[in-house]
């Protein structure tokens, strides 16, 4: 109950100050305000320039291998409490990240084989 109403009253005070830049900001418009502007130098090309899909491959990519490290991090911290059960020392949290970093070894291999991360 208490979070949904921090949620209403959160986006209760967003619209209303969006209400206000609305109805009381100022809006004129001239030609000036109308240019694209980029860092103080005129634009070169168009913004609708198409990107090829290897920028977006290797960009998803990079998400899928970089999330590795959001997982190892919480390992480590458990690592200690993972390996030692009941007194006794046990390997289930050093094959626990082992299965994980097998699995993306042979996705890693699998894209690099399909020529999916390399520069042409």
């Amino acid at each position: 109950m208490p979070a949904g109403l921090a949620i209403v009253c959160a986006l209760g005070f967003c619209g209303l100050f969006v209400a206000l830049a609305v109805l009381i900001g100022p809006k004129v418009v001239t030609p000036e305000k109308l240019k694209p502007f980029e860092c103080g130098s005129e634009p070169i090309g168009t913004p609708r320039g198409r990107y090829s899909v290897k920028f977006y491959q290797v960009a998803i990519l990079f998400l899928v291998f970089d999330i590795e490290a959001a997982f190892m991090y919480p390992w480590a911290l458990l690592y200690r409490h993972l390996s030692f059960s009941g007194g006794h020392v046990s390997l289930f949290g050093f094959v626990e990240m082992l299965i994980f970093v097998l699995i993306l070894v042979v996705a890693l291999a699998y894209v690099w084989r399909k020529k999916a991360i390399g520069w042409d």
